[in-house]
């Protein structure tokens, strides 16, 4: 018997009583009609707040991506009781603003611009993609194939694009690789170019606008398969170490049952009959095995560690070195 008709049924036998009593009790029916009252208002109450339970069809999950991945959250409400409405970040800074100011719910981001909302207390690990075992991926930095450039230290005096400050493939470790060669970028670069995406940064390589490009390899790989970027005019220069996946995460604020079934779901959704690896692809669209929510914020400490001399005045320089060569 559904939750309504026991409802129902409920009621009529309330108003059974009250309808055979009225004789015997006379003065009685205002407490019955109250009683009757009262059991109405509590069914729907419970109905109510059933219904506006997060992740219900009627309060659907807000989700926030930068990469529009809805087949994964459609996968997730096929497999389980969860609900999402997906909208597309316009960049890592409106993705972290979004969730601290509570617009949304579940964000997947990268892995510096995780730590930085994490940092701020409005970010929660929820998973982190594995392909093979592996919960990593990495960056390159790029030159035109027929660049004259063999090394690193060979861009002294050159330029460089960078995607958004908040990325750490396209921009915190570009960096890292260059003082790991022995070059600072305030003082050894010529210009700096932040073009706010692996993508623009990519672009601007291939017409020529700079010497190198940091993006990480999955974003390239896909800019090939969607034919923006040929891969014979593109030469890799040097590899980044390991970088944490890009983490989904959800927001601290969200009720601790909620945060209990997201985690179930998001570990389990792979295994759920009818969803094939299509359905589950990571971050760029690249096939993955699963989703790992046992993994820990350890993971990140290797970001925190390599990414130590961006701080807020180092950041700020290279801010201020991007802003005037964009000047001219």
């Amino acid at each position: 018997m559904s939750q309504a008709d026991a409802t129902s049924l409920t009621i009529d036998a309330a108003a059974h009583q009250a309808h055979t009593q009225r004789g015997e009790f006379g003065n009685s029916d205002m407490r019955i009609l109250s009683t009757i009252t009262l059991l109405l208002l509590t069914a729907m109450l419970a109905f109510t707040t059933h219904a506006q339970e997060a992740g219900s069809p009627q309060k659907p999950l807000r989700v926030m991506l930068i990469p529009q991945m809805v087949p994964l959250f459609d996968a997730i409400t096929r497999s389980s009781d969860l609900h999402f409405t997906v909208s597309t970040g316009q960049s890592y800074a409106a993705v972290i603003e979004a969730m601290c100011a509570g617009l949304t719910d579940v964000v997947w981001y990268g892995p510096a611009s995780y730590i930085e909302a994490r940092d701020r207390g409005c970010a929660q690990l929820l998973a982190v993609e594995e392909r093979n075992g592996s919960s990593t991926y990495y960056a390159g930095l790029f030159v035109a194939a027929d660049s004259d450039v063999n090394s690193v230290f060979d861009l002294s005096g050159g330029s460089l694009a960078l995607g958004s400050s908040h990325s750490a493939s396209s921009f915190a470790y570009p960096l890292v690789m260059l003082r790991e060669d022995g070059l600072d970028p305030l003082k050894d670069l010529s210009a700096l170019r932040i073009t706010g995406s692996h993508t623009n940064s990519l672009l601007a390589l291939k017409n020529g606008l700079v010497d190198a490009a940091g993006a990480s390899f999955v974003s390239f790989e896909r800019a090939v398969n969607q034919g923006s970027l040929d891969p014979r005019a593109f030469r890799v220069l040097t590899k980044s170490k390991q970088i944490p996946n890009p983490p989904i995460a959800m927001n601290t604020a969200l009720p601790a049952d909620i945060k209990a079934k997201l985690k179930r779901a998001m570990a389990n959704v792979h295994e759920a009959e009818g969803i094939g690896p299509a359905a589950i692809r990571g971050y760029g669209g690249k096939l993955v095995d699963r989703y790992n929510t046992e993994v820990d914020e350890t993971l990140f400490d290797s970001v925190i560690s390599a990414t130590s001399f961006l701080d807020d005045d180092y950041m700020a320089a290279i801010l201020r070195k991007a802003d005037a060569a964009q000047r001219g």
